[in-house]
């Protein structure tokens, strides 16, 4: 049967969008569907501020009418802007494993890119490293934390069959409150010294205060993370301040005092570290619906969240010799022996950021999973 390509039109396309990787992923007891109403407002045009800088094209690839893939092509110019360069991105990648339908859906995405100017095509993201990015190459075995994704296994080769390669891994990387032994004593003499030597305070975010506290804690993401050794960070783009409130807004409902830290040095925000409670403990018990009984499976698996994922940790530069970030690491371990959570995964993490993978193997912490993002040159001519 032939397969059609064709971009998504209207609600009833857009829903098939949204609806297809239930179908795809219906046997994969790792996958965790997302909740299907707040895909259709990340999708949507008018409420996600990434189209304020951004546009997208979404495709849905039918074989005998029944749909067997999905793909988006975008442009970030804001992402262009700050690494100075013209690429196009792709993501919402899911394929049946057949090679025909994910090389027609990648074509399909490259060539709407390549005619938009585009020299190059990266991805998977959803829509940029902000979001949901790469394919998983490791750790199938594990299901997914909050804000990460679980992937088929033959993704990979699909890509690599269509002529791409690799452009960057990820790591996620495991810890538990058994590992305190083996921190280094440099890290733990580092911690001590953050408020003796350098008049450095580190506290809890306040839950009452928490929509300001969260854009406290986006204000240090846009600085800390944004270069490294003075070149833009691999994929990194800013988020504009529509961003940051929108983004304050979608994470205030998951914040635990007990996993989140601001460091300050007279009266600045010098540091954050924001660490989520693994709700996709929750989720993968909802199939992607709230109503009408969602609710009480929410609030009763809630309690029994046992892990978090590290969402992000990050100290302005000309803090980042004070030891703060030590001093994060050495407080996640306390909280862990005080909370239900004895532990979880760090990530993700460039395979290129030296400082922080050495900083976790200092921890006595081990790579569980890794992602891959490909990228394709574009024909210009």
């Amino acid at each position: 049967m032939a397969i059609h390509i064709t971009p998504v039109e209207n609600k009833s396309d857009l829903e098939a969008f949204i609806r297809y990787p239930f179908k795809l992923y219906a046997d994969q007891p790792r996958w965790v569907p997302p909740l299907i109403f707040e895909r259709r407002q990340f999708l949507n045009r008018s409420k996600n501020p990434f189209f304020e800088h951004g546009e997208a094209q979404y495709f849905l690839a039918r074989r005998d009418g029944q749909i067997v893939g999905r793909i988006s092509a975008q442009i970030d110019e804001n992402f262009n802007q700050f690494q100075s360069n013209n690429w196009g991105l792709f993501g919402f990648f899911d394929s049946e494993d057949d090679r025909e339908v994910a090389q027609l859906l990648l074509d399909t995405a490259a060539n709407w890119l390549s005619q938009k100017g585009r020299d190059r095509i990266v991805g998977p993201m959803d829509f940029t490293m902000n979001d949901e990015a790469g394919f998983l190459v490791e750790g199938f075995e594990r299901a997914p934390t909050i804000l990460t994704n679980w992937t088929m296994p033959y993704y990979p080769a699909l890509l690599e069959s269509a002529g791409y390669a690799k452009a960057m891994d990820l790591f996620m990387w495991e810890l538990y409150i058994s590992a305190f032994e083996s921190v280094h004593p440099a890290i733990k003499q580092a911690a001590e010294e953050v408020e003796s030597k350098h008049q450095i305070t580190v506290r809890p975010m306040r839950k009452r205060d928490m929509q300001n506290e969260v854009e406290r804690f986006l204000d240090v993401y846009n600085t800390a993370w944004a270069t490294n050794n003075d070149e833009p960070r691999w994929g990194f783009v800013p988020l504009t301040d529509s961003e940051v409130r929108h983004y304050a807004k979608l994470l205030k409902p998951l914040l635990d005092e007990n996993w989140a830290w601001i460091a300050e040095k007279d009266g600045e925000t010098v540091g954050a570290a924001l660490t989520l409670p693994d709700y996709n403990q929750v989720l993968s018990h909802l199939n992607g619906h709230i109503l009408p009984l969602g609710w009480l499976k929410f609030l009763r698996y809630r309690r029994r969240i046992n892990q978090v994922r590290v969402f992000a940790l990050g100290v302005k530069p000309q803090y980042q010799h004070t030891g703060i970030a030590a001093k994060f690491y050495v407080e996640h371990f306390h909280s862990a022996a005080r909370t239900p959570q004895s532990g979880g995964e760090m990530g993700w993490i460039l395979e290129t950021n030296e400082p922080m993978n050495r900083a976790m193997e200092g921890m006595g912490a081990k790579i569980v999973r890794r992602y891959r993002l490909f990228e394709k040159q574009l024909d210009q001519s």
